[in-house]
């Protein structure tokens, strides 16, 4: 564990970077969908909020979640210090519970007309692969990062484990978005715990009823106990329709635009 906290940047760098791209050349070699979308833009726009979101954390944000908890331990801040928690135990619980909370904020974001102005970005993606895994507007990590922090402080979670989710949590969200099919046998077995690209791919349905669905990014357990998990979409994988029936327009999917649609209650116009 004290590897992944020595090693941050570099363990989280080439994590995502393998991930991302494994994916990428699995989902072309095995796809579960047609592309319909203009592949060069799309993943010019995800890739391009990617790095407005790295750089908008490290500006606004002297210490980021794992310098943080070990800021947290360091002053013996949280339930599992006060507790007196091993610390293999404070790790595992911790991670359990980190992903909990990222359920339920997902689930928040969905239904809170505020939060979802913000998280609507990600929905908006006319396709679903393995870049919509990182596309998501800088306000709503802004948000994501300061939960993450009040959850940390809260638990005592330490940095190791911090690390060890973020690892995690970033390659479960590049694999569940992939454009990838996998064998029905293999996915029967692998949604019993984990969410596979089809079970998250029904969460970026226009139907609203789908999109409220589905919300863990690593476990189904979640959404099993919660009442959430759908596990088809109506009209089927290759048949269903993705993104938000409200923008379709080619227009509406460039990068300025994107960047500021929370601003808008309603759609704003094509054009802008």
């Amino acid at each position: 564990m004290e590897f992944l906290i020595l090693y941050e940047d570099q363990v989280r760098l080439f994590s995502f970077a393998g991930v991302l791209a494994v994916m990428a050349l699995l989902e072309n070699l095995f796809p579960r969908r047609q592309r319909r979308a203009p592949t060069a833009r799309r993943w010019g726009v995800n890739l391009a909020l990617t790095a407005i979101n790295t750089v908008t954390l490290r500006l606004l944000f002297p210490l980021l979640a794992v310098e943080w908890a070990a800021l947290m331990t360091t002053h013996d801040i949280g339930l599992a210090p006060l507790l007196g928690v091993p610390y293999w135990a404070a790790c595992l619980v911790g991670i359990a519970l980190l992903d909990l909370v990222i359920y339920a904020q997902h689930a928040a974001f969905h239904h809170i007309p505020f939060l979802w102005r913000f998280h609507r970005v990600h929905h908006a993606d006319l396709e679903v692969d393995v870049t919509t895994g990182v596309r998501f507007h800088p306000g709503e990590i802004v948000l994501s990062m300061l939960i993450k922090f009040a959850t940390i402080a809260l638990l005592g979670v330490p940095a190791a484990a911090v690390v060890a989710f973020e690892v995690l949590l970033n390659a479960t969200s590049l694999f569940h978005h992939a454009n990838l099919a996998l064998p029905r046998a293999v996915d029967r077995v692998l949604r019993l715990v984990i969410v596979t690209p089809d079970v998250h791919r029904v969460h970026h349905s226009t139907i609203r009823a789908e999109t409220d669905s589905n919300f863990g990014f690593s476990v189904t357990w979640w959404d099993r106990l919660f009442g959430t998990f759908r596990a088809e979409p109506s009209a089927g994988h290759t048949g269903m329709e993705i993104g938000l029936a409200e923008y379709r327009v080619p227009a509406q999917q460039g990068l300025l635009w994107v960047c500021a649609l929370p601003a808008y209650q309603n759609p704003p116009p094509a054009g802008r």
